[in-house]
């Protein structure tokens, strides 16, 4: 399962980046995002437009959601990494934990945070 993260999306709703890939994706039923994500775009979206864009974008995909599982691997993502002085921030440890819960590839423009996190699967082929 492809699990894309909210700049990638952000992305295919402004027309830049990969968006012909996103919306060869939203045609596959394997193709996903967080509730975290879910979020973060509707919390960005002020004009009743780029509401619209998001509405129609999620109802699309399949939003997978953060519960007690990804609440325990998103601590302990979060313990690892800054032990180690390598924080990526309280959203991205959230989307990683479901990730690696739901076993999926995570597509993301942000790979510099996300490759800090052991086990994750990231997809390789995203360019901006």
């Amino acid at each position: 399962m492809i699990i894309a993260d909210t700049d990638v999306l952000i992305d295919y709703l402004r027309g830049h980046g990969e968006a012909k890939r996103v919306a060869l994706e939203l045609t596959t039923r394997s193709f996903a995002t967080t509730s975290i994500t879910e979020f973060e775009l509707r919390s960005g979206a002020h004009s009743k437009k780029q509401r619209t864009g998001v509405d129609l974008l999620l109802e699309a995909m399949t939003i997978l959601s953060f519960g007690p599982d990804e609440a325990q691997k998103a601590a302990e993502i979060r313990q690892t990494l800054e032990a180690a002085g390598e924080p990526i921030g309280m959203a991205d440890y959230m989307i990683a934990a479901v990730c690696l819960v739901q076993n999926g590839t995570l597509l993301t423009r942000n790979k510099r945070h996300f490759e800090r996190v052991k086990g994750l699967h990231i997809s390789g082929d995203y360019r901006r």
